[in-house]
């Protein structure tokens, strides 16, 4: 929703990032996606052992002599799903055995690169923030955390946000939205919040129109404007 809100009401290119490794936002945003960061990082890591196996690399380094940073910076350029108002591109899977710190470190000077060319970066993460605590997002501007209307979802908020302060990541704002909320906020939960060291941003209205959308093979960002998660 905060993705058809840019391309609505904002100028400027949008870029959208999935760091869920089930790699399903491009279904909400009606594009297609050909490879994930996860397979080319896995790819390009598949190539090196081969050659090396065979005994035509050095230390590592990809056949032909082909610069790490250069192959993973025009494979993930390779990899955006273009769309008229915003791209998209997929994190996919996470690491398999063996160390992947330095290719995890070129892949977040790849995608920041990619991220300035960009007027706003939109990230949605999964549940836990693998993609925060490995650092392959670094800068944030404002980071939402989303909780259901349950004491144990706005613990795991409080989790979330205690994990910033932890991390060699620099956010500016930290809010909590509840999300699919029936109707007015109990008491107790109001309560509840007041404790946890989130600011609330706003609360998200349970919408069975979200659902038939879905179901109809619709993106969800034809929701319509009227439609009370969107307002």
């Amino acid at each position: 929703m905060i993705i058809k809100y840019l391309a609505q009401n904002q100028s400027g290119s949008i870029l959208a990032i999935d760091a869920d490794p089930s790699s399903n936002l491009n279904m909400v945003l009606g594009l297609e996606i050909d490879w994930t960061v996860g397979d080319i990082r896995e790819g390009m890591l598949e190539q090196v052992k081969s050659s090396l196996s065979n005994g035509g690399a050095t230390m590592g380094s990809l056949p032909g002599g082909v610069n790490k940073r250069d192959y993973l910076d025009y494979h993930v350029r390779s990899s955006l799903a273009e769309g008229s108002r915003f791209d998209l591109i997929a994190m996919g899977r996470g690491e398999g055995q063996g160390c992947y710190c330095a290719v995890n470190h070129n892949l977040r000077e790849v995608i920041d690169s990619l991220s300035r060319h960009y007027s706003f970066v939109v990230i949605d993460n999964e549940a836990g923030m693998e993609h925060l605590s490995r650092r392959t997002t670094r800068d944030v501007q404002h980071l939402l955390v989303i909780s259901d209307p349950t004491q144990r979802g706005l613990v795991a908020a409080q989790r979330i946000a205690d994990l910033r302060n932890e991390l060699d990541i620099k956010i500016e704002n930290t809010y909590l939205v509840v999300n699919r909320l029936q109707e007015q906020m109990p008491p107790e939960l109001e309560d509840f919040i007041t404790k946890i060291n989130i600011p609330l941003l706003g609360t998200i209205p349970a919408d069975p129109g979200l659902a038939a959308l879905e179901f109809s093979g619709r993106p969800l960002v034809e929701t319509d404007d009227l439609s009370p998660v969107f307002k």
